[in-house]
């Protein structure tokens, strides 16, 4: 045991006659013991760097340097008249009747678009607004973090945005609610105020465009209608000026009443033959006057025929009466088409005079009475879980490679 010591204290002390080097010294348990209380003196050193001094400093921006921030509310849908069934029935202004979420979804993506920003930003001055805390690092009353930075660009703005305007949408009820938040009350009702006018005009614009494309479209059917129309009625009036023809059916009338008439003197002229013919002789001159006016009447039943169709190489006048009679349907069916193209321009007409297409509010735009923003100790709690988390991590990643060198 007292050469043991003697080990320890000198290593160049023989052991039974055999010098032991200095590698193979046995080391001391107090200096064990120092590298352990190294190391939580280092872990404590981390844990007041990587966690207690961002809580501190977050803490301490929280409370001494954010600024307050209020929030203000609105809600509102889109709502579409419905059209009389008199509308529904004219394909031409189908669009115009129901009730349809593409109104909607326009208004949802619009409520989050550059445009709407640089409107509003023309309008109410957004850069100013939410920068009025001021970013400037050295001076105790700026808000650095939450506050927007008055050099800031259009795209910068935009960005900005999505913090400060929230927008949720109700795809199944078609309800979309605003939340808008400013560093004061006004502001942020002012803000509001703006984005709910900015979204009635864009609904005032969408129905203009409807109701504009729905007159254009009737009125190009109705123009396509009346050249329908005047050419169907030039088309008859031709034919009558050609055949010399007002009423081509009463025509035929007249003729089939002739040529019914001229075969009933046909049968009399027959019947009056053959008496004469049992009542006297060969040679009787009135034989001969019957039979001239037997051929007369059949030639003239002849030429009736031919001129109706029933017989001849001409061109038969049915056939007339059936071209006729075909442009007579054109001509009809042309002024029905017209008399619903006029319908439909009317009630196109009529429906551009009223609004079809608004914005239901079923919240105004609120005015704030009490900061909502930044939510402190939310924040806080964030804050250090994260911090913690990464000393922890960090922590253990450190001892395990000591332990893999060990």
């Amino acid at each position: 045991m007292t050469q043991l010591n003697a080990i320890n204290s000198n290593p160049a002390v023989p052991f039974h006659g055999v010098t032991l080097p200095a590698a193979q010294v046995i080391p001391h348990w107090p200096f064990a013991q120092s590298r352990r209380a190294g190391r939580h003196v280092a872990v404590t050193l981390s844990f007041a760097v990587c966690v207690l001094l961002p809580v501190c400093l977050a803490a301490w921006y929280l409370w001494a340097r954010a600024a307050d921030q209020y929030a203000s509310e609105a809600g509102f849908a889109v709502r579409r008249e419905e059209t009389g069934a008199a509308v529904e029935m004219l394909g031409g202004l189908a669009g115009l009747s129901g009730v349809s979420s593409r109104d909607t979804d326009i208004l949802y993506e619009y409520l989050s678009s550059r445009r709407l920003v640089a409107e509003l930003a023309a309008d109410l001055d957004l850069a100013n607004l939410w920068a009025k805390p001021g970013t400037d690092l050295f001076r105790g009353e700026t808000d650095p973090v939450f506050a927007f930075s008055k050099d800031g660009s259009p795209e910068a703005l935009h960005r900005y945005w999505r913090h400060r305007v929230q927008v949720a949408y109700d795809s199944r009820a078609g309800l979309i609610s605003l939340r808008v938040t400013a560093f004061a009350p006004k502001d942020a009702q002012a803000i509001t105020q703006g984005i709910v006018q900015r979204a009635t005009a864009l609904i005032n614009e969408l129905s203009d465009v409807a109701r504009d494309d729905a007159i254009r479209d009737a009125a190009m059917t109705l123009e396509a209608a009346e050249t329908r129309l005047r050419l169907a009625r030039t088309q008859v009036t031709a034919f009558r000026n050609m055949h010399q023809l007002v009423d081509p059916a009463a025509d035929v009338q007249a003729r089939a009443g002739l040529l019914g008439n001229l075969q009933g003197q046909l049968a009399e002229a027959l019947i009056a033959l053959d008496l004469l013919r049992d009542a006297t002789r060969a040679g009787d001159p009135r034989l001969a006057q019957g039979a001239r006016r037997v051929a007369v009447i059949e030639d003239r039943i002849a030429a009736e025929r031919a001129k109706l169709g029933f017989e001849g190489d001409g061109e038969a006048f049915a056939s007339v009466v059936g071209q006729f009679e075909a442009l007579m349907a054109d001509r009809d069916f042309a002024e029905a088409a017209y008399t619903a193209a006029r319908t439909t321009y009317d009630l196109a007409q009529a429906e551009a005079q009223r609004q079809s297409r608004y914005l239901a509010a079923w919240q105004q735009p609120t005015l704030p009475e009490s900061a909502e923003y930044p939510r402190r100790v939310r924040w806080l709690v964030g804050i250090a879980g994260f911090a913690l988390l990464f000393w922890g991590l960090a922590v253990l990643s450190v001892y395990a490679a000591l332990d893999r060198r060990g």
